[in-house]
């Protein structure tokens, strides 16, 4: 199993969102996606759930390419956004039949009745979607997304909404998939949140990614004084040093001094 990009760009008329990037999540990885707002993450995620068309470039779902093929890589694909769009009027329990209606899921009742427990919201499985907190639609979207088990995940901000104890579960349920062999990326801007969860760092700034590389060998390589900098520390030592180089690379070699 494997998420895989090349020389994804993403264009507007003239605004470049992303500019030919590359990388590759492995089955049994957490890809912790990284950076500022406008950095390209969201494009980047919602092209490769197949609702952006890139500019140019490949992304492929478990070896299918989500524009070639989307079936097939849907199939394997969860994607869960910042802000879930439900079906308002449908139940929570009705939005698990949708679900495996769309999937063709058999046997699927004792799976959602688990996931409705671990989450907590069993007592709430006859509760319409527009009576939902934004924490429990997020919840009720990951359920939904977990439900066909998926092997590629695509999670943009999973912990804005839950609260504390939700945040351990999604993280719990996010590491237990990952082990089982799915290919995960997670995107977040509350770094103290998923230090612990991510196993590999890919940080974006202006569309381009800044620094591709295992946590761990990220830690050690950024060392100071005897000690790990954190996430967050690593993060903005890493932006703050490629944003010169970036904008150098974008202007026209002529307009150069």
């Amino acid at each position: 199993m494997s998420i895989v990009v090349e020389n994804y760009h993403k264009n507007y008329d003239k605004t470049v969102a992303v500019a030919g990037i590359s990388f590759r999540v492995n089955g049994g990885e957490i890809l912790g996606l990284l950076g500022p707002n406008g950095a390209g993450k969201t494009t980047t995620l919602r092209a490769l759930a197949g609702i952006l068309v890139p500019t140019r470039g490949r992304l492929l779902i478990d070896g299918h390419d989500i524009q070639t093929d989307p079936v097939h890589a849907k199939k394997a694909l969860a994607y869960v956004p910042d802000d879930p769009q439900l079906f308002a009027r449908l139940t929570i329990w009705e939005h698990f039949q949708f679900i495996a209606a769309a999937y063709q899921l058999r046997d699927w009742e004792q799976r959602a009745d688990s996931l409705l427990n671990r989450l907590e919201l069993q007592e709430k499985r006859n509760v319409p979607a527009s009576d939902l907190s934004r924490g429990m639609r997020q919840k009720l979207a990951t359920a939904c997304g977990w439900l066909h088990r998926p092997r590629a995940v695509l999670l943009d901000e999973p912990f804005t909404g839950p609260d504390p104890r939700g945040i351990r579960t999604m993280k719990e349920m996010i590491r237990e998939h990952a082990a089982d062999g799915a290919a995960i990326i997670v995107s977040s801007h509350l770094l103290g949140l998923f230090e612990d969860l991510i196993t590999t760092v890919l940080i974006m700034h202006k569309g381009h990614i800044v620094r591709h590389a295992r946590l761990d060998d990220l830690r050690t390589e950024l060392r100071r004084d005897d000690r790990h900098e954190t996430l967050e520390e690593m993060f903005f030592r890493l932006t703050e040093t490629a944003l010169p180089q970036i904008i150098k690379t974008e202007i026209a070699p002529e307009v150069l001094p």
